[in-house]
């Protein structure tokens, strides 16, 4: 049975780029992502550098026969996350082809936080009008969502900017 890492991390989902990054640092240092879960990362060894790992908040069958379709391996999924991963050897491996396609994924994390956001906004002020102490937790969970969307408008702000410099 060859050896396996379990590594429990959590990143933000607005922090997608710095979890990226990490997977490809791991992929550097002779660990290839095999699956993921909530905050959970299992890792199985592989010659140092041999893989580019790619993700997307994306849960479309057909996306999925796509990217398999330009070499990548379809590693898994965490809830509507996918992973993906293709050999190096074969060259740069990006899954967006342009800024409009970058501010569209940025778009989809956008609308998923700010629902949460929204849920957790208004069940903390259910919970503080009902007497509630719980309620704490969600406002401020609400509250950490807020930033996040914050972090997300800015990226799309930068995107944005860039592109009318291409223009």
């Amino acid at each position: 049975m060859s050896e396996r890492k379990t590594i429990h991390r959590v990143f933000w989902e607005w922090d997608f780029e710095k979890e990226e990054r990490w997977l490809n640092e791991m992929a550097m240092n002779g660990w290839a992502l095999e699956k993921a879960y909530f905050a959970t990362y299992i890792f199985a060894p592989c010659e140092p550098g041999e893989y580019i790992f790619r993700m997307e908040m994306n849960s479309n069958k057909d996306y999925r026969s796509f990217v398999e379709g330009l070499g990548a391996e379809y590693v898994g999924s965490c809830v509507t996350w996918m992973y993906f991963r293709r050999k190096a050897e074969l060259g740069a491996f990006d899954l967006f082809s342009d800024i409009d396609s970058r501010i569209a994924h940025l778009d989809r994390i956008g609308k998923t936080t700010w629902l949460l956001c929204l849920a957790n906004l208004l069940i903390g002020v259910s919970n503080l009008l009902g007497g509630r102490t719980i309620s704490i937790i969600n406002l401020l969970c609400a509250a950490l969502l807020s930033y996040g969307l914050g972090r997300i408008h800015g990226k799309k702000e930068s995107l944005e900017s860039e592109r009318l410099l291409h223009e």
